[in-house]
C-alpha cells in the first residue's frame, strides 16, 4: 500500500516590522531597487512574489511599515549599504487598505429560473 503523501507546510516567514512569524500568504513581500544614476535605494511591493532579488516580508500594516522604518530593517533584512525609501510601500499599503466603492452584489438577487 502506498504511503499517504505528507499535506506540505505552508512557507513560513518573518515581518520585519513586528518579527511575527507567519505563513507567507499573509505578508507582503518588498525588494529593493537601485536607480542607476544616484546610487540610491527604494522599496517596491512585491505582491505577486514574481519580482527577483532579495525580498523582505512584512504584514500588510501601517504600524509594522513604522516599527521596520524605525529599527531600519529593511537595510539589513535585504543586506543595503543604505536606508531606502519606502515611498511605493506606503503608496501600496493605503491604496490596499483605501475603502472601495461598494459594487452592490450583497443586496443583488439572482434569478436563476430557466424561465
Amino acid at each position: 500500500m502506498p504511503a499517504a503523501r505528507a499535506q506540505k507546510a505552508p512557507w513560513v516567514r518573518t515581518c520585519v516590522g513586528c518579527r511575527k512569524r507567519a505563513p507567507a500568504s499573509e505578508l507582503l513581500r518588498v525588494v529593493a531597487e537601485m536607480d542607476p544614476a544616484g546610487g540610491r535605494f527604494w522599496l517596491v511591493p512585491d505582491p505577486t512574489r514574481s519580482r527577483p532579488g532579495r525580498g523582505a516580508h512584512l504584514h500588510p500594516d501601517p504600524a509594522c511599515l513604522a516599527l521596520a522604518q524605525r529599527r531600519r530593517a529593511f537595510g539589513r533584512a535585504l543586506r543595503l549599504s543604505s536606508v531606502p525609501d519606502a515611498g511605493a510601500v506606503v503608496e501600496w499599503l493605503e491604496s490596499a487598505r483605501a475603502p472601495r466603492p461598494d459594487s452592490g452584489e450583497k443586496d443583488r438577487t439572482i434569478d436563476m429560473s430557466t424561465r
